[in-house]
């Protein structure tokens, strides 16, 4: 994703990535269960003070940490962060659901909002002059809607296992919910990790429909 690693604009643009993923695409992420698991009768993160989009509230030192380090070396925002939830508390036969979908619901509107510049940037043909601006906001759309997708995977501890969880019948869940939290992690390290023909299984699901969002939000 990046050439010439430890250029000053390289390095440069990595800060920037760092700064608004900490400062505005986890809280936010964050914010957006928090609130829907509020509005569906869950105080708990209320009580944990995540009903906000303060960034200090929601940084998590080892995701925060991982998100640092994987940018700086390897050019790719991996990390994450937590919000408390009590699923008895949340109303609603699909309550987890919602609250799971949430987050990435968030992603795919930051990306679609982080658009709207683009597209004005590349409309009025500016690449030339401001470089840097232009691969900034084309990296947050696209690390916005791959974060977004890759949540939405169906293993926990991503928001998609807890939507997969939640809309399966619940003897279904009761059987599934034990295996998945013991072997999920090392399911989702050979989806995306383990290169199989050049690529990974799930890379090479996750990043076509990425691209494909990309190009339909930016054109």
């Amino acid at each position: 994703m990046f050439a010439n690693e430890f250029e000053p604009e390289v390095l440069l643009l990595k800060g920037l990535v760092i700064v608004v993923f900490l400062g505005i695409v986890f809280p936010v992420h964050e914010y957006f269960h928090a609130f829907m698991a509020y509005r569906l009768g869950d105080g708990t993160p209320k009580l944990f003070g995540r009903l906000t989009l303060n960034p200090v509230a929601h940084f998590h030192p080892v995701g925060g940490t991982m998100l640092i380090l994987s940018v700086l070396l390897f050019g790719i925002p991996f990390g994450f962060a937590a919000t408390p939830v009590n699923p008895s508390n949340i109303r609603g036969r699909y309550g987890e659901a919602y609250v799971a979908a949430a987050g990435p619901i968030s992603n795919l509107l930051l990306a679609a909002i982080a658009a709207v510049p683009l597209r004005l940037f590349i409309a009025a043909d500016l690449g030339a002059d401001y470089e840097l601006i232009g691969r900034f906001l084309q990296l947050i759309v696209l690390y916005n809607v791959i974060l977004g997708l890759f949540n939405l995977v169906p293993v926990p501890p991503l928001d998609g296992g807890a939507i997969l969880l939640s809309l399966v019948p619940r003897q279904t869940a009761w059987q599934l919910r034990p295996m998945l939290a013991q072997y999920g992690f090392f399911l989702l390290i050979i989806l995306f990790f383990i290169p199989i023909g050049g690529s990974s299984i799930g890379g090479q699901i996750l990043f076509p429909v990425a691209d494909a969002i990309y190009s339909l939000l930016v054109g």
